[in-house]
């Protein structure tokens, strides 16, 4: 099989979603970075791969993908016999696992990534945040952990007891919330807080923060 390369910035919580997938399918791939402050990902050649010059994008012999859920579905498909297991072939279980990464991308995300860049990255960028935003995004985000909290008293990972790409598709979002003030959010919920504490655990996760580091 041709191999991979996932061109994207270690920052972007979309680029980080891509690779964390990456890392838990032991894969080999060559890491394109783009510098997003220069603004490469709203030129050529990057735009050529993602025409709405957003990072990640990958590149698989003669297929090439953006949008980092639909990445890490078609690694986990083609590559299913390595390292974790992210889907299921089970008809059952896999719809389980569907239903909560629509929840993820949908009621989570939404408020999560607005979290995310009014209280991490418009700081690092010397803008100010908007506070109402944050505590309109703060109360529905509230209100989906509440729904988390109540299903994981069912199982241990949303969408059973293995870990998923259900999961994994939380964690560049709540790596960074929980550097934030809305901390609270996650570990005042017992069963929220351990499964963040879990996911965020991995060796996989470990090896993405490492390349932030490079």
């Amino acid at each position: 099989m041709a191999g991979l390369t996932l061109h994207g910035d270690v920052f972007s919580t979309a680029t980080m979603r891509a690779l964390v997938c990456l890392k838990e399918k032991e894969l080999d791939f060559e890491f394109v970075p783009i510098n997003m402050g220069a603004g490469e990902h709203k030129k050529e050649p990057f735009i050529l791969l993602n025409p709405f010059g957003q990072v990640p994008a990958l590149e698989a012999g003669d297929l090439s993908l953006f949008e980092s859920r639909a990445i890490t579905k078609c690694i986990s498909h083609r590559h299913a016999s390595k390292g974790t297991e992210l889907i299921y072939r089970e008809s059952k279980k896999m719809a389980t696992v569907a239903v909560w990464m629509e929840v993820e991308a949908h009621q989570f995300d939404p408020e999560a990534s607005n979290l995310v860049w009014e209280l991490v990255f418009k700081p690092m960028l010397g803008m100010t945040t908007d506070p109402g935003v944050v505590g309109a995004s703060t109360e529905k985000l509230g209100r989906v952990l509440d729904v988390y909290e109540t299903r994981l008293g069912h199982s241990k990972y949303l969408a059973g007891e293995s870990f998923t790409l259900a999961d994994l598709h939380h964690l560049p979002c709540i790596h960074y919330l929980m550097t934030a003030q809305v901390k609270d959010l996650f570990v005042s919920r017992t069963r929220v807080s351990a499964w963040c504490q879990d996911i965020m655990a991995r060796p996989a996760w470990a090896k993405v923060l490492e390349m932030q580091k490079k």
